[in-house]
């Protein structure tokens, strides 16, 4: 049977969907996932795209589906979504527990949270990077949505959003607190990572055809590594105090001091050698890491002689 893809704009679009009744609030919700009724819907017929924020605590036997990757929940975790990612649960899914917090952009427009929700990488995870649960984290995260919901059920008033606002962002802060612990006290994944990433950043500045490659993106590593772009760069940011984009600059600089003192090239020719398509971008990213001009750099070493 061919997967029908539907597209759930709002919050009453997902009531709908999930035959929850009429939503409290027009533009946030929680749902309790205990009480959607498999008879009444058939959740491995679709795909779904929401036009929402989500944030979906789910302890529950079976898979999901989360873009086009399988991902296998046997405890409780916590994941992430924004707007328009595509998601399907499986047929043999038996929900044990769990709740499903969702949003759409109108909510926060505007707000502090609103500026700064881009800054929650957590967003942008695959499902195989959700966040692991404790008991204790878990009644932590249950008093803000029990919170959350209490204040959009009662009469509305002109304080609504905006303690809900401090109640969402809280939420998310504790996720950040979370997301730390699930770095650090998964060691050995982490150092194997990064490990790993090294190697690939070696051996892709140590191709002869680095020329013809150009400058890798971070998605390239992401890749290689079965990561997203930011779950990687976040967690590199832990255990080496720098992002990954900030690893290829690294790399490159210090290839290109290995040229500037070793040949008597151009800066142009290097900027070349080094996979950038303008001299002026090699010059200007050079400068930003070194604090001086690649011809400032071989001058210096001219006046050591």
């Amino acid at each position: 049977m061919p997967e029908t893809f539907i597209s759930i704009r709002s919050v009453a679009d997902l009531h709908r969907f999930y035959n929850y009744g009429s939503p409290k609030h027009p533009l946030i919700t929680v749902i309790d996932l205990k009480n959607v009724s498999r008879c009444e819907v058939n959740f491995a017929d679709y795909l779904y795209s929401l036009d929402l924020y989500t944030i979906v605590y789910k302890k529950f036997k079976g898979s999901l589906k989360y873009g086009r990757s399988g991902y296998d929940f046997q405890e409780g975790t916590l994941m992430f979504t924004a707007p328009n990612q595509v998601m399907s649960p499986s047929a043999d899914t038996v929900i044990e527990e769990g709740w499903f917090l969702a949003f759409q952009p109108d909510f926060i427009f505007g707000s502090d949270l609103g500026k700064k929700i881009h800054n929650y990488n957590f967003f942008l995870y695959e499902s195989n990077e959700a966040l692991h649960i404790s008991e204790d984290e878990k009644e932590m995260l249950d008093e803000v949505i029990v919170r959350i919901k209490k204040e959009y059920s009662q009469n509305i008033d002109r304080h609504t959003q905006g303690l809900i606002l401090n109640q969402i962002e809280m939420l998310l802060n504790y996720a950040d607190r979370f997301y730390d612990r699930q770095f650090f006290t998964r060691n050995k994944p982490g150092n194997d990572i990064t490990h790993r990433f090294e190697t690939l950043l070696n051996d892709y500045f140590n191709d002869e055809e680095l020329i013809e490659k150009g400058i890798p993106e971070v998605k390239y590593f992401a890749l290689k590594l079965n990561l997203s772009s930011n779950y990687l760069s976040d967690l590199l940011a832990k255990f080496t105090g720098k992002s990954t984009i900030e690893h290829i600059h690294l790399k490159l600089i210090d290839k290109a001091k290995n040229i500037l003192l070793g040949t008597t090239k151009s800066v142009s020719e290097i900027a070349y050698d080094l996979g950038f398509e303008h001299p002026s971008h090699f010059t200007k990213v050079f400068k930003t890491k070194t604090g001086v001009s690649p011809l400032h750099f071989r001058r210096q070493r001219d006046l050591r002689k």
